[in-house]
């Protein structure tokens, strides 16, 4: 089933929110960020969990999933998830201008980078347990075996080519230094 790959991001990304939380402790008892490690974790929510993943969700599941009649409460379910994914791209881009002025010099960021990564770790949670609990399993019973497959296909497609930008971006970066 698509939602497999789906499901075992998520664990992924868990981890990465248990990081999160390793620093939002670090601000509010020492008042201090590991900046590098920072970067790295809005790298990972912009490439992996939003382009990747929310990708996949979005241009994948979620579209073919519109075509069908859904009851009216996996409708409800299926547009809170696509706002949520809106909100968690704001906060992502909110930690990343903080960060960003935290470097250049502004250690009033700071407050600003704790509230982004809290709502990010107490966002990730809930929203992964509602698409896992709430709204995958019970869709997929809307698709054929022929629909999954394909599904299942295009999501690792995606994965390939997402991999393929990745590192042609890395090597061109290492080009300009």
């Amino acid at each position: 089933m698509p939602i497999g790959p789906l499901m075992m991001e998520h664990r992924l990304i868990e981890r990465v929110i248990q990081v999160m939380k390793g620093q939002v402790e670090r601000i509010e008892t020492e008042q201090k960020v590991d900046v590098v490690l920072l970067e790295d974790v809005i790298n990972f929510i912009r490439s992996y969990a939003d382009r990747c993943h929310h990708g996949k969700e979005e241009n994948i599941l979620f579209r073919d999933i519109a075509k069908k009649a859904l009851t009216p409460e996996l409708e409800k379910i299926m547009e809170e998830l696509i706002e949520e994914h809106k909100s968690a791209r704001q906060a992502t881009a909110g930690l990343a201008d903080a960060l960003k002025s935290l470097r250049n010099g502004d250690n009033k960021a700071l407050p600003l980078i704790s509230a982004n990564l809290k709502f990010l770790v107490e966002f990730y949670p809930r929203h992964i347990e509602k698409e896992d609990k709430h709204f995958f399993l019970p869709v997929m019973g809307y698709f054929s075996k022929e629909e999954n497959d394909a599904m299942l296909k295009e999501g690792y497609e995606l994965d390939s080519k997402l991999m393929h930008e990745e590192y042609e971006n890395r090597v061109w970066e290492l080009r300009l230094k």
